[in-house]
């Protein structure tokens, strides 16, 4: 692996894919702003530029953009309660809180760096550990992306504020917005009320976009008018006076960094995981271990880190079953496999032998090179993207507002998306008012699918098997899983009843 790790690196002497790195770092850094587009839209843009490109100048184009496209959504997520892309719904949690008390340049600093090293390890996982962790991956089927799912369900308890039964009924009714449109196994429409248009079903990015760009532009509205704040934060300039990085941040978050990149690389490389549900199963597991949990959605920057290691990372994770056995798990990477067969790059063993060997290495290598200039990129320019809590709302809103209906139009050409994201902004809106949680009802829109869909062909294989409790005991995977799943559940309860023993 050494020699062919030497040849790709000679690959990068090469002007072509020089440019195609820096044309995709900062390509993606700019869509992954914008609501609603993000690395897929961005990479499939990308498609008819790279036909006369090299292979290796064209993936590491386009990969770099992967990575750092969800980045860039995390930069509005900080700022103005705008995550561009779902990966950086979680950052709002804390980002936004800090920017609020005004951090902003620190915010956009604990982003930039957990993002580095989030993603330095997902390529670290791609480049050393790809060919075994793709067999690894071929052990997981339906069942287990159902436990996955369960998993990512659990992290609603992590998410609900102070009021529990208001945040399980936001997860709920995202998990019953999820089961709009036809159903995939059976063929038949639900919840549709006669409109073809629903048959499809909802997708979670508008819902998302809603919930938090045009629900915060309603709040910044009402600010405006009732007189009480002109700009995001109370004192602008306050966002540019606090330090990049306070002393003590980097024996802070170094911890959480590495757990959660490892977290998300594990996630990543699971098929129909991806890099939204990394990025909230590592806050949630994050805060449910912390000393201090009641940081959490205050502004807390190991809250901050625990989300942005982990959706970074899982960007790595996602290539190594697309490079190792051609099974893309996202939009992302069934747009690269694409790509990738358009090259002729085809999926497999035969990428790691012989000159191919060199091309994807200089494919991972290029996606490590992303992530550095990535960070280089965002800790210089800190200042000035913090530079927004100079914007007036009056102006800022109808920015936010335009945006969103640029990228929500753009995913299906479609107005009715337009109109469902509106409509959830205003749902959003109304959540706020009356203390409910917008984040546990996109987490159930997100895993409604995964949930239902592959608990049902699980039910279909079983009966071939002898019935759900012997396939279940037949899968070693599903197994850990599940004791995952049980010692994640039950932990803070057997914790307190040890301290109460303790102390008693």
């Amino acid at each position: 692996m050494m020699a062919y790790l030497g040849a790709a690196l000679a690959s990068f002497a090469s002007l072509e894919v020089l440019i195609g790195l820096f044309v995709g770092v900062v390509g993606g850094m700019i869509i992954g702003i914008i609501p609603g587009l993000g690395p897929s839209v961005g990479i499939a843009l990308l498609i008819p530029i790279s036909f006369s490109m090299s292979p290796t100048a064209a993936l590491v184009m386009m990969t770099a953009m992967y990575t750092t496209g969800v980045y860039g959504g995390s930069i509005t997520a900080v700022l103005c309660h705008t995550p561009g892309t779902a990966a950086s719904a979680a950052t709002t949690m804390d980002g936004y809180e800090l920017t609020k008390q005004g951090h902003g340049m620190e915010a956009i600093t604990v982003v930039t760096v957990a993002s580095v090293f989030g993603g330095l390890v997902g390529a670290i996982c791609l480049i050393l550990f790809a060919p075994i962790l793709g067999r690894i991956s071929l052990m997981f089927s339906c069942l287990e992306y159902f436990l996955v799912a369960c998993f990512g369900l659990l992290v609603v308890s992590g998410l609900t504020g102070e009021n529990k039964a208001k945040g399980i009924f936001s997860a709920l009714l995202g998990l019953l917005i999820g089961c709009v449109g036809m159903d995939k196994i059976s063929g038949v429409p639900r919840f549709t009320f006669g409109q073809l248009w629903l048959e499809d079903g909802l997708d979670s990015t508008p819902i998302l976009i809603g919930l938090f760009s045009i629900t915060q532009v309603l709040y910044l509205v009402d600010k405006l008018l009732k007189g009480t704040g002109n700009t995001i934060v109370d004192d602008p300039a306050a966002g540019l006076q606090g330090k990049r990085w306070t002393k003590g941040n980097t024996k802070k978050l170094a911890p959480t960094m590495l757990r959660s990149s490892v977290i998300g690389s594990f996630i990543g490389f699971i098929p129909a995981a991806g890099c939204s549900i990394a990025a909230w199963i590592s806050y949630s597991i994050s805060k449910r271990i912390s000393k201090t949990p009641e940081e959490y959605g205050k502004g807390s920057v190991i809250g901050i880190a625990a989300s942005e290691a982990a959706n970074n990372a899982a960007c790595g994770g996602a290539m190594i079953p697309l490079f190792t056995l051609g099974i893309p798990g996202s939009p992302v990477t069934a747009i690269l496999y694409g790509a990738m067969l358009m090259h002729g790059l085809q999926p497999g063993s035969s990428l790691f032998k012989g000159n191919q060997a060199v091309t994807t290495y200089a494919i991972f290598l290029g996606f490590l090179f992303a992530n550095l200039l990535m960070g280089v990129i965002g800790v210089s320019m800190a200042k000035q993207m913090a530079k927004i809590c100079l914007v007036p709302n009056s102006l800022l809103c109808p920015i936010i507002v335009a945006l969103a209906c640029i990228g929500t139009f753009a995913l299906a050409n479609s107005m009715e998306e337009v109109v469902i994201m509106l409509a959830f902004g205003v749902l959003g809106y109304l959540m706020k008012i009356f203390g409910f949680e917008p984040a546990p009802l996109v987490l159930g829109v997100v895993l409604a699918d995964i949930l239902e869909a592959n608990f049902r062909r699980a039910l279909i294989m079983a009966a071939a098997k002898g019935g759900l409790i012997n396939y279940f005991f037949s899968r070693p995977v599903s197994i850990i899983i599940f004791i995952i799943i049980l010692i994640f559940a039950f932990a803070p309860a057997i914790v307190r009843m040890i301290a109460k023993k303790v102390n008693a």
